[in-house]
């Protein structure tokens, strides 16, 4: 089985580009940006799901049952508990 999605490396990706280029902003469809983020919190409903259900998970389970890679779990886990998600 692959690694699966890493949101880490594609939410960095993103922010740097749009960060380091003025004209991508400007070509950027919102309608786009709109689809991500509406991506990211049904992604992150999943984990906070996943962690109620399985509160003594680690990221390594996490990634396996949701087909997330270990550092996406890990950054998932990270973010929602500096939101104070889980």
């Amino acid at each position: 089985m692959g690694e699966g999605v890493d949101p880490t490396k594609m939410c960095q990706s993103l922010v740097d580009k749009v960060a380091r280029s003025k004209q991508l902003r400007s070509v950027t469809d919102p309608e786009l940006l709109v689809l991500f983020e509406d991506w990211l919190d049904e992604l992150e409903d999943e984990v906070t799901a996943y962690q109620e259900q399985h509160p003594e998970s680690g990221e390594a389970e996490l990634a396996d049952n949701l087909g997330l890679s270990r550092s996406g779990a890990a950054f998932l886990i990270a973010k929602l508990r500096q939101e104070k998600e889980i």
